[in-house]
């Protein structure tokens, strides 16, 4: 079960975190993967790491902010192989208040994380409707399942992943692409231990339990383990399962 043998998914975002544990988890299980990140070293590292255990990968430098450098790097693609998966995990955070957002950073992550998606998902769609079909997955957040604090900005573009989950997921689920999205909540990443000594300098241990607090199951996600969500996913075990939003959350949302 969750064989991707014979397959080729691209991963953006995949230099670091989920993106690169997704990343790992798919070439394991057979796929050949495209590592796409704006940081071209992280995203070499994640592929060479992939190679050493036997997989094949490849690394891609790509913002997928910029329409140009998206239609350049899929068009490669393309002419390469077919495009069986992609996972839109590219994006950025930013913690505050609608007081403390300035309309340069709602730009900023609506450039990033909504921009982004719609870019690499227009491409795939495009490669994807000849070649029969294909797997979408988007990653959204908890945020936009509910109300999470001082993140007005970051909640807004989640909320824009979310909907345009569905949108995707309905245009083509007669053509033969399926879309759907993972919702995690506070997640043990690279991001976090910067954001927790950027903010809380001498107090990242405190700060740190406050975040595994918020989770009622007492800890942060793993990057492996919302990789093991989007396994499924985008394997052919979810056949029948499109235009869904699935939280992996440590109890955020039965609390």
């Amino acid at each position: 079960m969750f064989q991707l043998t014979g397959k080729r998914a691209v991963v953006t975002g995949g230099g670091s975190g989920i993106g690169a544990a997704i990343a790992t988890l798919f070439a394991r299980q057979g796929a050949h993967v495209a590592v796409l990140d704006v940081d071209e070293a992280a995203a070499r590292r994640t592929a060479a790491a992939i190679r050493l255990s036997d997989g094949t990968a490849e690394a891609l430098a790509c913002d997928v902010a910029d329409a140009a450098a998206v239609a350049r790097v899929f068009a490669a693609l393309a002419a390469a192989g077919p495009v069986d998966i992609l996972v839109n995990n590219a994006g950025i955070a930013h913690v505050g208040t609608i007081e403390q957002t300035t309309p340069e950073d709602l730009d900023r992550l609506y450039a990033v994380n909504v921009r982004g998606l719609f870019l690499c998902s227009r491409a795939a769609v495009g490669i994807m409707l000849p070649q029969g079909g294909g797997v979408i997955l988007n990653m959204a957040s908890i945020a936009s399942l509910v109300g999470v604090p001082e993140r007005f900005a970051y909640s807004m573009t989640k909320g824009a992943v979310h909907t345009m989950t569905m949108s995707i997921a309905v245009d083509y689920v007669k053509r033969g692409i399926r879309c759907n999205c993972i919702c995690p909540a506070r997640v043990q990443t690279p991001f976090v231990d910067g954001y927790l000594h950027q903010h809380y300098p001498g107090r990242e241990d405190e700060m740190r339990r406050t975040l595994e607090a918020y989770q009622p199951i007492g800890r942060m996600g793993t990057p492996e383990e919302v990789a093991a969500l989007a396994l499924y996913l985008c394997s052919d075990e979810a056949a029948f399962v499109t235009g869904q939003a699935y939280p992996i959350d440590g109890g955020v949302l039965v609390s």
